[in-house]
């Protein structure tokens, strides 16, 4: 038990200390596990990682993965960019790291291909947590990012069957069936109600049959919570259990944090192995960069997904653990990962900002011709802005066309976007954050622009870029937090509404109409 309050005070204060520099918490995790490798044992405790410490890590790392499913789509997994990129990216990678790992580390060429191919995957837990506290999973280059690793997942799959023996069984086969579940599990998900029942339906849907069931079936448990999150992702209730899990997921991961920096302090030599791996960083994101490009994604989609992919994996630690050979290199990629994640949390934290000051350069690599989902739209005859078109954004929508407006929604979410067009709504694709849609866009017949999103930096930028292209009329804005609504107004915006306040308020005018109408009981 001292343990287990030493490891959660350290968190505790790395993690806020991280917040108050401007770093991720989970920079401030991860320092937390080093501080306690070097200091726990003079106190009495492990230096190492715990099956208690190793068991919540999992548990996180299984909620991560199911939630993340719950957001995605299968058919994004399948687009030529995801897979080609991914591939590709994993091959070249091998073809580059191989000779410096051979060069610099060792005389074995099959181990040096064995640690460059552990090196070639890409953190799924630092891309996807990263993405989803930007609230940028559903969006364009976000979806592309977390394709691009669930491919790098399923090629860890095969690299475990061929070098460590590991080969599924023919009860893996079963995997194939789990869609047959779908009926079954939606009824499920519509009778559990909106109590702990939906957070106890989500955590066996997750740890018990997708981790255990999978693993019991020959295949990953982390595969299987992603599985069972796809298969639940067109529900309607999707989001609702996503967010049930929100807090139960983040508690977890902080054991995940925790025991990557307790994986062990570096010698001489794992010090040398994680300064050059840290130094060909920009490498790996480089290479996922012009993949991109190469396949007609446009600048700054290919350098928002590259640099969410630009740490090296928790999964290349599984696979190394998984091949005998590989082991001696366990603490030196440990501390490598270790390292990326320090590096590459900051980076992404200030993601926009980067391309923003490197746009002139990295868009000389754009192809003529783009992706589908990222041609530029014409905003039409419209004359109100209505950024996000989530439910507070589609209500905002409705209410103005009802009021004689000719609003246009604006989105980064292509599948959102399609839906409102199905349903007759004038919405494109457009992301507040991109220097591109501000650059090319015609604001002379907007009369106002709602912000709906729910990030809290797109609105800022939003507002400021508005007030910066000389736009005189009203900006108005909802926020969660008093905080928040104060930023916003500095930004530019004209009214900034607090979203629970202006609810009671409206709940308040239904019930004052309800009693002042006739024959209202």
């Amino acid at each position: 038990m001292v343990f287990e309050v030493f490891a959660v005070g350290a968190a505790f204060v790395f993690g806020l200390a991280a917040r108050q520099i401007g770093l991720p918490p989970l920079v401030g995790f991860l320092a937390a596990g080093f501080f306690i490798n070097a200091v726990g044992p003079q106190f009495g405790m492990p230096a190492s990682t715990g099956p208690i410490l190793d068991y919540l890590a999992n548990l996180g790392v299984l909620l991560l993965l199911f939630t993340i499913g719950l957001k995605l789509k299968l058919r994004q997994i399948g687009e030529p960019h995801v897979v080609g990129g991914a591939v590709l990216h994993f091959a070249l990678s091998i073809a580059i790291y191989t000779p410096i790992v051979r060069l610099l580390f060792t005389d074995d060429w099959m181990l040096a291909m064995l640690v460059a191919i552990a090196l070639a995957f890409s953190s799924t837990v630092l891309a996807a947590k990263m993405l989803e506290t930007k609230r940028e999973l559903g969006l364009f280059h976000g979806r592309t990012a977390i394709g691009i690793l669930i491919v790098q997942d399923i090629i860890a799959l095969v690299v475990l069957a061929i070098f460590a023996g590991k080969a599924p069984g023919p009860w893996a086969l079963l995997a194939f069936a789990t869609p047959l579940l779908r009926p079954v599990l939606f009824k499920i998900l519509d009778f559990v109600g909106h109590d702990e029942v939906l957070v106890l339906t989500g955590m066996m849907l997750s740890l018990v049959i997708g981790g255990v069931g999978f693993e019991l079936i020959g295949l990953k448990g982390e595969i299987g919570a992603l599985v069972m999150g796809l298969i639940l992702s067109n529900h309607p209730r999707a989001s609702e259990l996503s967010n049930s899990l929100w807090s139960l997921k983040e508690t977890f991961l902080i054991g995940f944090f925790l025991s990557i920096g307790m994986s062990g302090l570096p010698d001489l030599d794992s010090l040398l192995f994680a300064i050059v791996l840290g130094a060909l960083l920009p490498f790996k994101g480089a290479l996922f960069f012009f993949l991109l490009v190469a396949f007609r994604l446009r600048a700054r989609t290919s350098f928002l997904a590259a640099l969410s992919l630009t740490a090296y994996s928790e999964f290349g630690l599984i696979v190394a653990a998984g091949i005998p050979e590989a082991k001696d290199f366990l603490v030196p990629l440990a501390i490598a990962v270790s390292t990326s994640f320090v590096i590459a949390a900051p980076l992404n934290r200030y993601a926009h900002p980067l391309f923003a000051r490197l746009c002139d350069i990295l868009q000389r690599f754009e192809l003529q011709t783009r992706h589908r989902d990222e041609m530029p739209k014409d905003l039409g005859d419209a004359n109100v802005l209505v950024f996000g078109m989530g439910r507070t954004g589609s209500a905002a929508y409705e209410s103005l066309v009802a009021q004689g407006k000719h609003p246009i929604g604006l989105d980064a979410d292509t599948y959102k976007i399609r839906a409102h067009v199905e349903a007759g709504r004038h919405v494109i694709f457009a992301d507040a954050e991109d220097t591109n849609f501000w650059n090319s866009v015609n604001l002379d017949r907007i009369e106002a622009a709602i912000l709906a999103m729910d990030d809290i930096e797109a609105k800022l930028i939003a507002a400021r870029t508005l007030r910066a292209q000389n736009f005189a009329g009203p900006i108005v804005s909802h926020a969660l937090y008093l905080d928040h609504a104060e930023r916003i107004t500095e930004a530019g915006a004209d009214e900034t509404y607090l979203t629970m306040q202006e609810a009671g308020r409206s709940l308040a005018v239904h019930a004052v109409d309800a009693i002042d109408t006739p024959g209202t009981d």
